[in-house]
């Protein structure tokens, strides 16, 4: 999975979680369904397969290899959209709330050349 595919699938999540606590403030109970963000890591992890009589040691050297990417796509695309978050929260900007934002920023990783055509 490519990692404008995981920013936007991250976008999902942080938008699903709003949702989620607006229902719980709201005393709504909350389904038990897969959830965006179950999904989006039975996704972006792969499976392992272990060889027979691996040790611990080379058990956990080939887990760390195969999971260490896709944990750093994680994170890498959280921490992004914190940034864009915490960034209009620190400019004290009012005109935009944390849905917009997130909505806009899904719209420019949508387009091709919208995130790089603006940090240039």
């Amino acid at each position: 999975m490519e990692q404008r595919e995981i920013v936007l699938r991250a976008i999902g999540v942080l938008t699903e979680t709003q949702e989620m606590v607006r229902r719980l403030n709201d005393g709504d109970e909350l389904d038990n369904d897969l959830t965006q963000l179950g999904r989006l890591v039975s996704e972006v992890f792969p499976t392992i397969e272990i060889p027979a009589g691996s040790d611990p040691e080379e058990a956990a050297e080939l887990a760390i290899a195969a999971l260490m990417p896709a944990s750093v796509s994680l994170v890498e695309a959280f921490a992004f959209l914190f940034t864009q978050l915490a960034k209009v929260h620190d400019e004290g900007r009012t005109d935009v709330n944390s849905t917009e934002l997130l909505r806009e920023i899904a719209l420019r990783m949508s387009d091709p050349g919208g995130l790089e055509a603006e940090e240039e």
